[in-house]
């Protein structure tokens, strides 16, 4: 028996070496074929040639039976000892030939794992999506029936005591909030998709999100219906609400309050229409587009635009890299550069009403709640001013603990 790695580290291929490779999933996605391991969360784009050399390796073919497959079909040379290298950088590779298995990675850690597929498996059923339109559909009815139950920021003061308010509507935003991610993360579990809840920040946001890195493996109604399950919940969960409006007397507690949950579930609904932030709807718009990293690619695109705009040109007209955007197909090329003009001008107003509207006021109620305690302002005050610290200053500090540790992780990541 023989070492499955040579001395400076790689694998050792020779033509009679068979390799095992772990469980993956394969589909096609246009001109190319995605394949990936779904536990490992990894997954690469491949051509058609690769598709069909990880089929072949499946099959137990050896290398050389694998280059000489692929010769016959295609009339072309392939190095597959190289693109088997690769495949044990992605983890896809389990055992070379009779030797050790490979090292792999421990798999990274999902929410809820408790949670298996067959005890979610409605939330891929094709009904559903029908109970929701339909909830919806009766919703819209009722309030074109009863304008009056339209939602206006009054709804949210429900209470006289401003702390009540602010205390109360931070618990019931951040549970309604667990709850939409808790829609992707279900529907993702459905489709086979570990997936993992965490705090990160988008922008000034500080957001709850759900990586369900390998749904890209999954077929396209499983996709999309992963992406849109937590805008699924908001309107269904307002739409409930309006119903449930239609039944109360006006003017009582159960009115004000479920007013006021009402707007809360539809408060996050605009924000998903911030694509530049990579919300819901952008993962919808990057998987209709076909494009593999919309986001990434667009910042590339936009970085180079503005390079080429401040550097003067060098001898013989050139400004230096090349543009990013043309190694990309045709399709995914003029979506790319029509979103970086989306993901700059968006970044740019945002951060500009962060810094004229938003930070100014939290600057304002953070100073008047600093103020605001002592002994001459009374239980009342006092408790006002402690429930804008915790909260509104809380939720300050966390978004910068957040944005320091993503940042963190990203730096090792890339170590």
């Amino acid at each position: 028996m023989t070492d499955a790695v040579t001395e400076n580290g790689k694998p050792r291929i020779q033509p009679s070496t068979r390799v095992v490779l772990h469980d993956l999933a394969v589909r096609r996605d246009r001109d190319e074929w995605i394949v990936g391991r779904t536990a490992t969360r990894t997954f690469v784009a491949l051509p058609t040639v690769g598709a069909r050399a990880v089929e072949l390796l499946r099959e137990g073919r050896s290398v050389g039976d694998t280059e000489r497959a692929l010769r016959a079909e295609t009339g072309e040379e392939f190095e597959i000892a190289d693109f088997i290298r690769d495949l044990v950088t992605l983890g896809f590779v389990a055992r070379i030939g009779d030797d050790r298995p490979i090292p792999d990675a421990e798999p990274p850690r999902a929410s809820l794992p408790w949670l298996r597929p067959h005890h979610v498996r409605l939330a891929l059923h094709p009904a559903l999506p029908v109970l929701v339109a339909a909830l919806l559909t009766a919703a819209v009815v009722v309030l074109f029936r009863r304008p009056d139950l339209l939602p206006g920021y009054r709804d949210l003061l429900w209470s006289p005591h401003g702390s009540l308010v602010l205390v109360g509507g931070a618990a019931a935003g951040w549970t309604l909030l667990l709850a939409h991610e808790l829609a992707h993360l279900v529907t993702a579990r459905a489709a086979g998709v570990p997936g993992k809840m965490r705090l990160g920040t988008r922008l000034q946001f500080l957001v709850m999100q759900t990586d369900i890195s390998g749904i890209e493996l999954a077929p396209r109604r499983q996709r999309l219906t992963a992406y849109l399950a937590g805008i699924a919940f908001n309107l269904s969960l307002a739409s409930a609400l309006v119903l449930t409006l239609a039944l109360t007397g006006p003017g009582t507690t159960a009115h004000r309050l479920l007013a006021a949950a009402l707007l809360l579930a539809l408060l996050p609904l605009p924000f998903q229409c911030l694509l530049f932030t990579r919300t819901d709807l952008y993962f919808v718009l990057q998987d209709l587009t076909g494009c593999r990293d919309l986001y990434g690619d667009g910042l590339a695109y936009a970085r180079y635009v503005f390079r080429r705009a401040v550097r003067r040109p060098r001898r013989g007209g050139t400004t230096g890299a090349a543009d990013p955007s043309t190694r990309l197909p045709a399709h995914e090329r003029r979506a790319v550069r029509v979103y970086s003009v989306v993901l700059v001008i968006g970044t740019v107003a945002c951060l500009a009403f962060m810094a004229v509207v938003t930070l100014p006021a939290d600057i304002t109620l953070l100073v008047r709640a600093a103020r605001g305690l002592g002994p001459d302002h009374g239980l009342a005050g006092n408790a006002d001013a402690v429930a804008v610290l915790v909260v509104l200053g809380g939720i300050n500090v966390l978004w910068l603990v957040t944005w320091l540790r993503n940042r963190r992780s990203a730096g090792r990541a890339s170590a």
